[in-house]
């Protein structure tokens, strides 16, 4: 049977709850493990997942079979609900609703893997891209 052939990239941003330094070393781990096993399970292969104590980067080859708010709402869910259920049980844990996300191109993969990779670096070093820190519209004023 034929599959079409895709190289479709998606980088994906977003923030815990009021932006709280609520992703701790300790749990950091399994967190992350927990957001790979649903990209796993929505056929989307990760590519890099990284972030500092108040939000999360990840890369995905994504699927052709999903829409990029299932994507998102999906690992937001699963990896939240094993946070307060195993991991941190009777803490709060919550993510916020809005996130950011930027196609990128395949000669751009191994720049933005990078980038999230090394997340706490370029925090400390105040080397950001602004732009692929975005995971909420703010209103301006008129």
């Amino acid at each position: 049977m034929r599959a079409p052939y895709t190289q479709l990239y998606l980088h994906c941003v977003w923030a815990t709850w009021d932006r709280l330094p609520l992703i701790k070393l300790n749990i950091e781990r399994e967190l992350y493990s927990a957001i790979q096993a649903k990209c796993r399970e929505l056929k989307c292969d990760v590519v890099a997942i990284g972030g500092i104590e108040d939000h999360v980067h990840l890369l995905v080859r994504f699927s052709t079979t999903l829409a990029v708010a299932d994507l998102v709402k999906e690992v937001k869910g699963s990896s939240s609900h094993m946070m307060t259920h195993a991991v941190v049980p009777g803490e709060f844990f919550k993510w916020q609703g809005a996130y950011g996300a930027f196609t990128v191109s395949k000669d751009g993969v191994d720049r933005v893997a990078q980038y999230i990779l090394n997340q706490k670096t370029h925090h400390a070093d105040k080397r950001l891209f602004e732009d692929w820190e975005k995971c909420e519209t703010v209103d301006e004023p008129v």
